[in-house]
């Protein structure tokens, strides 16, 4: 089964609730001099680890943690250095086990790039797959995206 096309529609930083900036890197660049599409995944990656392990935020119970299983990524326009971009994160979605998120980054208020990105809470110890807990669900809630129907 193919997964669901992405909206074309382009996103609106508004949406997300929760957004950090960061620099363009020289080393960010590929050989045409604009920001590698692989370096996308780490732009992503900042934003949800930062809030997943803010400790002054919450903290996951003991031997729990989360795993990555899914990143989408829908490259929207060039990105070039030297520059800032502001990336934006917002949960779409709660699974049983499963929180996914969608994530954008702009540049000098542009959509340059989207993803929808799955994580997993598993258990450390046997590495399977663990449901999400009521406390846990609602430690999210601040960061529900805008514009979008949540589904559990």
């Amino acid at each position: 089964m193919n997964a669901p096309a992405p909206s074309d529609q382009t996103p609106r930083l508004e949406d997300f609730p929760y957004r950090l900036t960061d620099n363009v890197r020289f080393a960010d660049l590929d050989p045409n001099g604009h920001v590698n599409n692989a370096v996308y995944a780490t732009y992503f990656e900042t934003g949800r680890v930062t809030l997943m392990k803010d400790r002054s935020y919450w903290q996951l119970p003991e031997g729990l943690t989360w795993i990555m299983v899914r990143l989408d990524t829908h490259f929207r326009a060039e990105l070039h250095w030297p520059g800032t971009i502001e990336m934006g994160l917002g949960v779409a979605k709660f699974g049983r086990t499963s929180v996914t998120f969608d994530q954008v980054v702009f540049s000098q208020g542009r959509c340059v790039a989207s993803a929808q990105s799955v994580t997993v809470l598993i258990d450390q110890a046997t590495r399977k797959p663990t449901p999400l807990t009521p406390e846990i669900i609602a430690k999210f809630q601040p960061w529900l995206r805008g514009g979008v129907v949540h589904s559990s």
